[in-house]
């Protein structure tokens, strides 16, 4: 990349992070919230998270600081930590699960356009499908022109998004009650919600995708105009995004009951706003949801081009990806990147199951990679590397490691292990990406390391046994619809 190109300052940064992980699904967060639990497990859930999630966002922080080098952020965490072939499928993951989950966004502003334009209700209809196949490309060609240009439209559609939501708490501060709130906190008199443990479960698997995109700022580290801004932005990111969702579902349930929240169609703030202020409410929170998105997706289109373009330079990936056009935009990435979009969209018209099952696969495999930048940070700091002079810093770290990779883990585990084995066919096909890769350095490296070899052999017998579990029906579509309603359609 060249020196010459203008970089990202720190509230460039901020608004990577913040854009990335507040997508559509926080206009739905109150129903989504009240679904499966009270106010009590709900604000519980938003400590725990904020406690997990502190943990990780510090470990992104800690590794930026101590590893600028490692300009390729989450795939370079991996690679350095555990070997070439881990970081592939650290990128390999991540790519996909970004490429492919972007096409939940072209569903959802389609949906929300149906709410002024009723042609495109539904988001899944073949006018929903050519409207969002010229919003792939129109986001092609956008961070075609340079991605500083398109982080700075980020900035700006961050901005436009968070005006009708901070409108929006600012409403809820003043219109709800406190008798509302504490009135059956802990949901027992609704026996369906189930004790507090079960009602805990189910608001954490909603908290848990909140902050997919918390390492927007990481991933395009190398355009930082001052690294250390990366781990800043990431935690500010963090802080602020936080605010945002834990005010909107707490304060919501000063305006109705559980039962009332569980019950409003998407987007469930509409019908809150409407609720307090009338029909205009609803306007303005639709128009937010179409800015919103497109904002999102902004992001995510830079970061899908940024990873594997990186990922590339390191010749991990097909070199022909780290190619830079005359804007220093990755290019062929770009292209590549739509094109998988491209053919995940028309999955959702021509064979909707496909797409449910594609997407369901995909989505759990971004969290592997955040489970990999914990556990680089616990393997750095034990072993002292870059904390000499810092041994405060070190035991920080350190316990910042464990907990991160603990909590790491688990949203792998919570995600659902049984689509982290359906992903698994997608990890075993990118061997052969890898092995493309790998030619084309054409160097005396191994392809291999013998612990690298079980692993791939270990993917490959999983990936057979998820074939086996999908054809034989133990893997339905209504598990596909299931997941694809709890996380991407709601949560990103």
């Amino acid at each position: 990349m060249s020196d010459n190109v203008k970089k990202i300052g720190l509230f460039g940064l901020i608004a990577m992070v913040v854009g990335s992980m507040i997508g559509g699904g926080v206009f739905n967060i109150p129903s989504n919230m009240a679904d499966s639990s009270a106010l009590g497990p709900v604000i519980i859930a938003w400590l725990i998270t904020a406690l997990g999630m502190y943990f990780l966002a510090n470990t992104f922080k800690i590794l930026s600081e101590k590893r600028p080098d490692l300009s390729s952020g989450i795939y370079s965490y991996a690679s350095a930590g555990f070997g070439k072939y881990v970081g592939f499928n650290s990128a390999w993951g991540y790519w996909l699960s970004a490429a492919i989950g972007n096409v939940s966004f072209a569903v959802m502003v389609m949906d929300a356009l149906g709410f002024f334009f009723p042609v495109f209700h539904g988001g899944n209809n073949w006018q929903s499908i050519v409207g969002g196949t010229i919003i792939i490309w129109g986001m092609n060609a956008l961070v075609m022109r340079g991605v500083n240009g398109a982080a700075l439209l980020n900035v700006i559609s961050t901005v436009a998004k968070l005006i009708p939501l901070f409108l929006f708490i600012i409403i809820l501060l003043f219109a709800f009650h406190w008798d509302k709130m504490s009135f059956d906190l802990w949901g027992t008199q609704n026996p369906s919600l189930g004790d507090i443990p079960k009602q805990l479960k189910g608001t954490m698997l909603v908290t848990l995708w909140a902050f997919i995109g918390i390492e927007g700022a990481v991933v395009i580290s190398g355009r930082a105009k001052n690294k250390k801004d990366v781990g800043k932005a990431t935690l500010i990111g963090f802080i602020g995004a936080l605010l945002i969702y834990a005010s909107i579902s707490i304060f919501s349930f000063g305006i109705m009951n559980q039962a009332n929240l569980a019950k409003l169609e998407s987007p469930s703030t509409a019908y809150v706003l409407q609720a307090i202020v009338g029909n205009w409410g609803a306007i303005l929170i639709n128009i937010g949801i179409i800015i919103s998105i497109l904002g999102a997706w902004i992001a995510w289109t830079i970061i899908t081009a940024e990873v594997s373009s990186t990922a590339a330079e390191e010749g991990v990936l097909p070199k022909y990806l780290k190619r830079l056009n005359k804007k220093q935009s990755p290019a062929p990435a770009l292209i590549t990147t739509s094109i998988i979009m491209q053919i995940t969209l028309f999955t959702v018209l021509i064979a909707n199951n496909a797409y449910m099952a594609i997407i369901s696969m995909a989505g759990s495999m971004i969290l592997i990679p955040y489970a990999l930048s914990a556990m680089y940070l616990w393997k750095l700091s034990s072993g002292g590397k870059g904390f000499e002079k810092d041994n405060k810093g070190k035991i920080f770290a350190v316990i910042t490691g464990i907990i991160a990779t603990v909590y790491g883990i688990w949203l792998v585990y919570a995600a659902g292990l049984k689509y982290i084995l359906m992903a698994s066919i997608l990890y075993a096909l990118g061997i052969l990406v890898y092995i493309r890769a790998h030619k084309e350095k054409k160097t005396d490296d191994i392809l291999f390391k013998p612990y690298e070899k079980i692993i791939a052999i270990i993917l490959v017998i999983l990936a057979l046994i998820a074939a086996v579990m999908m054809i034989a029906g133990h893997i339905t579509i209504e598990h596909w619809v299931e997941w694809f309603d709890t996380h991407y359609k709601n949560l990103r």
